[in-house]
């Protein structure tokens, strides 16, 4: 079942070609829901963009489009209004008809990509030795959201966590573990994540500070690189650690994510760079081998290259990147890349992009950077904790569980410890990532507990509220939702049930326009307005021994399957009281 904004641009191209044929090849239809969506309202602008290549004024050619229109079962008689535009309004009998078919599908009328691709999406990314904090939290859970819905529509995702897992930061570990805590090099006594961040915060200083550290932490990644074996076990055991941690988060998260870090790679970058050789695109510049790419530049104005080895032999950033790239282009047949990091890292993505095509390397593989503003506090500064550091994503996960808990406390002090406890969860984690998803991903946006957590409102705890007021419903009336048939659902005849069942079929658009933006905040927009169009239509129509009774239940229902299968998309669950 194809949304209704497809079946109706497949209609106007049809009526298109019908008219002009070959004259119109490449337009496009330009169908749109109106701003007014009541009533099932749509605009077409294609006689707009046909004038100049027809030679014909606009409305001339909407009458001749409308003319040609075969709409009569979907839509009432179409109109051209103003100087060319072609509107539509959809006919009761048809929305009536298309929520019958919707209540029988699992789906809920959103279709399966007809050419399924094979789509990274390389998302969170922290760095082993360091904690996840707030940063991770918008790359985490907007890369979850992109995968579940890609995957909803049939195609085939392949979640990858591009740890930072190689290079300086190890060396100086080691170096500084070596002479202040053996023991926990050698895997004795009980050191969490926590003490190794200290004990990073530590080398970092003396690293920065004292230049014999710094060359006995670059000789402990040289030995690291080569494989020697105390620094080997050194490495896994930082990284043992830290997994365990992220694991822990994830989990709490219901993310599910694939681990590649960086280290994955490092056997591949030779044969990566001998490539490069080969085709001539490797320089010598300062010692360093680079690639020069056009258009890019440093803050003097310089041309700036993509260094793939640096002058003492080592690696970075770039020579990691540039072999991942070429890695998922060829080994995992990708037909797209989305890397999901904040919106500072823009010019590096470029630049990867840019040398990945000289390469040849995207001949058949599309790369997006899927860029994120930050995360504000009150004072519209980079949320930071009061001693100035990054706040630690597990204290914001916690203080948001023992936030919803209160909230839970006041509201239903009847239930169960436990009961309570599973409610705070569900409810404290959807605010956090509904927050987030909420807002359009490439803008900063200020952080707010009391915000995110309010039950009015574009928030989390509204529309689980909404899910749950919808089954309260079907308790009072000792009912089954899952046992309405869709003969129960008559022609719909007021105002706001055809509002609702007109915004209930506009889901698959929904779905669909995440997938072509890349952006979450169109499906959380719609599940809001999904939720305001239920509060009007519930607070003007009796639903519970009313005549019309049967029609109302089958949209209390619909209305909760999409609510459910939307927020699951985002990345959260429903409860069934509150």
């Amino acid at each position: 079942m194809s949304s209704i904004l497809e079946t109706l641009k497949e209609k106007v191209l049809d009526a298109m070609e019908a008219a002009y044929g070959e004259a119109i090849k490449g337009c496009d239809p330009a169908v749109t829901a109106s701003t007014d969506s009541r009533f099932g309202h749509y605009q077409c602008n294609a006689a707009m963009g046909l004038a100049k290549r027809l030679g014909k004024k606009p409305r001339e050619i909407a009458g001749e489009l409308v003319n040609a229109l075969q709409l009569e079962e979907m839509c009432l008689p179409v109109e051209v209004a103003g100087p060319g535009f072609i509107n539509i309004k959809l006919r009761p009998e048809f929305i009536t008809g298309q929520l019958r078919s919707c209540l029988i599908q699992e789906r809920l009328g959103v279709g399966r990509e007809k050419d399924p691709k094979r789509i990274v999406v390389d998302f969170s990314s922290p760095n082993i030795a360091k904690e996840l904090h707030v940063g991770h939290l918008r790359s985490t859970i907007i890369g979850d959201c992109l995968a579940r819905v890609l995957e909803f529509l049939g195609h085939t995702v392949i979640r990858q966590n591009h740890v930072g897992d190689w290079g300086t930061q190890f060396g100086m570990l080691i170096a500084h573990l070596k002479e202040v805590c053996p023991e926990a090099l050698a895997g004795e006594g009980d050191y969490n994540l926590g003490d190794i961040v200290e004990f990073y915060r530590e080398a970092k200083k003396r690293f920065d500070e004292d230049p014999a550290f710094s060359n006995r932490s670059r000789d402990e990644v040289v030995k690291l690189q080569s494989g020697e074996g105390e620094a080997t076990r050194a490495w896994k055991m930082l990284c043992r650690q830290s997994r365990k941690e992220f694991e822990q988060i994830y989990q709490q998260l219901d993310v599910k994510i694939e681990e590649k870090g960086e280290s994955y790679y490092n056997p591949f970058i030779p044969e990566m760079l001998g490539e490069l050789d080969q085709q001539g695109l490797i320089e010598i510049s300062d010692g360093a081998k680079v690639v020069w790419l056009d258009g890019f530049t440093n803050k003097e104005g310089e041309p700036l290259p993509l260094i793939v080895q640096k002058r003492d032999g080592g690696y970075n950033y770039d020579t990691t990147d540039m072999t991942t790239i070429r890695y998922r282009a060829r080994e995992l047949s990708a037909d797209k890349i989305l890397y999901v990091t904040d919106a500072g890292q823009s010019q590096h993505f470029q630049m990867l992009f840019a040398a990945a095509k000289k390469a040849g390397w995207l001949k058949h593989t599309g790369a997006i950077h899927v860029p994120f503003g930050m995360v504000l506090g009150e004072d519209q500064k980079k949320l930071k904790t009061r001693s100035g550091d990054t706040v630690p994503l597990r204290d914001l996960l916690d203080e948001a569980v023992r936030r919803a808990r209160t909230v839970v406390d006041q509201k239903n002090p009847g239930l169960n410890e436990k009961r309570r406890e599973e409610i705070a969860e569900v409810i404290g984690l959807a605010a956090i990532k509904y927050a987030d998803l909420s807002h359009n991903r490439i803008s900063n946006y200020v952080f707010s507990f009391d915000k995110m957590l309010a039950l009015n409102g574009n928030t989390a705890p509204y529309l689980i509220y909404a899910y749950v007021r919808i089954q309260s419903i079907a308790r009072k009336g000792n009912l089954d939702y899952g046992h309405l048939d869709g003969d129960l659902l008559q022609t719909l005849e007021t105002p706001e049930e055809i509002d609702l069942g007109l915004h209930l079929l506009r889901f698959p658009e929904a779905i669909s326009g995440v997938a072509r933006e890349l952006l979450p905040n169109r499906l959380t927009d719609y599940l809001y307005e999904l939720a305001q169009q239920y509060s009007r239509f519930y607070t003007n129509n009796k639903v519970l021994g009313d005549p019309r009774e049967s029609t109302r239940l089958v949209l209390c229902s619909l209305t909760a399957r999409t609510l459910k299968l939307g927020l699951s998309l985002l990345g959260m669950k429903v409860i069934e009281e509150m």
